[in-house]
Parts: C-alpha cells; sequence; structure tokens
C-alpha cells in the first residue's frame, strides 16, 4: 500500500479489525518514512451484475452513482453517513443475491425507494419523484398520501413529519 501522504511504498499495519456488517476490514497504517498514519478498508471484490437502462443500454453497477443518487435524496435531511452506508450495502447484498448476471433498473431504484423510505419520509418522496419523472402536482399528492397512510406507528414516531400539522 502506498503512503498518501509521501507516496513510499514501505507501509505497516498496526491494527485490524471488521468494520460495516462484517464485509470489510479496517485497516490502521503507519507509514515507514514519514510516519503518519491513515486508515483503509478491505472489502471483497464481486462481481456485481449489471444493470440493464430503460432504453436497454447496459451499463456496469457502480456504488459511486449509487450513493450519489442517495446523496440527492437526503440533502438537508437527518440521514447519517452510517445509514446511507447501510443502504448501499443492504443493496450491492440484493444485487449479489439477484440471481442474473443483469438487473434492470427499475428493480434497483425500487430497492432504493425501499431502503430510502425505511430511512426517511421526505428523501423517499425526493429520491421517487425523479426515479419516476412526475410530471404534475397531482402525482406529488399521490406518493405523500401513499406514505402517510402505509406507515407503522413505529416508524410515525420516528420520522420528522412529511407535512406540518398547522
Amino acid at each position: 500500500m502506498r503512503c498518501p501522504f509521501c507516496g513510499a511504498n514501505d507501509t505497516r499495519v498496526i491494527d485490524s479489525r471488521l468494520a460495516g456488517d462484517g464485509s470489510q476490514v479496517r485497516r490502521r497504517r503507519e507509514c515507514a518514512k514519514c510516519k503518519e498514519r491513515y486508515t483503509t478498508f478491505e472489502t471483497a471484490e464481486l462481481d456485481l451484475p449489471r444493470i440493464v437502462k430503460r432504453d436497454g443500454r447496459r451499463e456496469a453497477f457502480t456504488t459511486d452513482k449509487l450513493r450519489s443518487g442517495i446523496i440527492h435524496a437526503i440533502e438537508k435531511r437527518p440521514v447519517s453517513t452510517d445509514q446511507v452506508e447501510k443502504i448501499i450495502d443492504h443493496i450491492r447484498r440484493l444485487c449479489l443475491a439477484y440471481g442474473d448476471r443483469e438487473i434492470p433498473a427499475n428493480q434497483l431504484g425500487e430497492w432504493v425507494m425501499h431502503e430510502l423510505r425505511n430511512v426517511d419520509q421526505v428523501a423517499y418522496v425526493r429520491f421517487a419523484s425523479v426515479y419516476r419523472s412526475f410530471t404534475d402536482v397531482q402525482e406529488f399528492r399521490e406518493i405523500i398520501e401513499h406514505v402517510e397512510n402505509d406507515l407503522s406507528p413505529e416508524m410515525r414516531k420516528s420520522q420528522l413529519s412529511l407535512i406540518s400539522d398547522s
């Protein structure tokens, strides 16, 4: 591993432990040359299925693109980075377990919406509005009503209000 501070190739591992849900190894490293310390994460490299877009194009699954879409949806919302990473990890596991070499983009979008719905109503509506390409206000009303009427009592308590009660 090359040191990110000085570029030296001689680094040593100081500490290793499991990270996240156990699918990653977190390593603390120290550079032998400059003595700086830094953290690396190691994950198994698995072949994720390709994504089949609505227009028939196929592209590789990219975690960065998934993260970007989720981050846009949760912008200025009380959703932690840890929650985002858990969503991404769960969706990656769903992709691996899908059992096919290709996944339709709409399936991936549905998984993301399901995860966001469990975390934050507003993020869910934001993502759904882009994913489903809402064309008018009525479509927003329908999804908001669906979200409001379909929550369990536990979820109602844990979420911020989508529409103020006043």
